[in-house]
């Protein structure tokens, strides 16, 4: 392995000499992020390779609005907000789902536990609340299925499900990105499989490589893009042939386009996307809790004048934000890329520290 590492970071080295310039290369998942943070990579990278974090977290690309109106659904005495932890202690403007200490919030463990309760509790409408992109959201239409099979009128979804590439054909359209290529994500990577980059790679002439969460995978997938951009080339890769094929999960993508079908919908910092949301299609439709509630989406400014937004369209490093360490903590976060796992000022406010203690 030491002799792949040498020659992955003498291949950036040579890349970079014959660049001449900074390189900014994209990390699109959170996950990729956190790995390249615990595992030390961004130090051993050449100075002139720039990475920055993408809107790659599920949880923080998810617009305010949407934050909003599940708190609103959350203090209604009909409902059981039905949710994964991790969208627990994310701010809005009357709190967040843990601030609320409302005992009809339910932490879940799968889309199953929300039908469950749905049957448990036939008095009680269950919201499941339905963010992430591909990769979690077939378990979401599965819960679909099983509710309509059993003809549970009092479940329904909030579906804040996104699709990358819209997202990624975004920042690109964006004048002010600084991009020169995408580490592609390896999970959702999973389910559309590594064609799905072609667009972007023709379309925006942006190398794109699809790479694990090891060190060494991720490490040669940067190496990959430097040696394209050294070449003045732009191709579609991966090197996670493992786990991705070209075409990706079929099975995965039949049952979300049974379920689902993509719109216009708000992403956090990158505003109306074009085809970038997920809502059920008509034929489900009676389980859409936009449509169950009579609710409008409604975009919704970042709070307290947090920048979660710019970090994820990677315009600014979480340390740029002046609310970054001081006012925005773990404990105390201000918006969620500082609540996630994931996120990207979770990932710099944890690992940065603790660089800084070492020294």
């Amino acid at each position: 392995m030491l002799t792949r590492i040498c020659q992955a970071q003498a291949l950036m080295e040579s890349a970079c000499d014959a660049v001449g310039r900074q390189i900014n290369i994209m990390e699109v998942c959170g996950t990729h992020t956190v790995s390249i943070f615990r595992n030390g990579i961004r130090p051993t990278l050449p100075k002139s390779v720039k990475l920055l974090s993408g809107p790659g977290c599920p949880v923080c690309v998810t617009d305010q609005g949407y934050i909003d109106v599940t708190l609103d659904l959350a203090l209604r005495d009909d409902t059981i907000i039905a949710t994964y932890g991790d969208m627990i202690r994310v701010p809005g403007k009357a709190g967040s789902l843990e601030t609320l200490n409302r005992k009809n919030v339910k932490i879940i463990m799968s889309t199953i536990d929300a039908v469950d309760l749905a049957r448990q509790n036939p008095d009680k409408t269950v919201v499941l609340i339905a963010v992430g992109f591909e990769t979690t959201t077939p378990a979401t239409a599965v819960a679909v299925k099983q509710a309509a099979a059993e003809n549970l009128t009092n479940f329904c979804v909030l579906s804040g499900h996104k699709l990358v590439i819209p997202a990624m054909n975004a920042l690109l359209s964006d004048k002010n990105n600084k991009i020169d290529a995408f580490l592609c994500p390896g999970h959702v990577s999973v389910i559309i499989g590594s064609d799905a980059y072609e667009p972007i790679v023709r379309d925006f002439n942006r190398p794109c490589v699809v790479a694990g969460f090891e060190p060494m995978q991720i490490i040669e997938g940067i190496a990959e893009i430097c040696r394209q951009i050294a070449k003045g080339t732009a191709e579609n890769g991966s090197i996670y042939e493992v786990a991705v094929t070209a075409k990706g999960n079929a099975t995965a993508q039949r049952i979300v386009a049974e379920y689902f079908e993509p719109y216009d919908g708000y992403w956090r910092g990158l505003g109306k996307i074009p085809g970038g949301t997920l809502r059920l299609v008509d034929e489900y439709s009676q389980f859409d809790a936009m449509k169950r509630f009579n609710i409008d989406e409604i975009p919704a400014e970042e709070l307290g004048g947090c920048k979660c937004g710019e970090v994820l369209c990677g315009l600014i490093d979480p340390p740029d934000c002046p609310k970054f360490e001081t006012k925005c903590t773990p404990d105390s976060p201000v918006g969620p890329c500082m609540v996630s796992s994931e996120g990207a000022c979770s990932a710099w406010y944890k690992y940065g520290r603790r660089r800084k203690q070492n020294k």
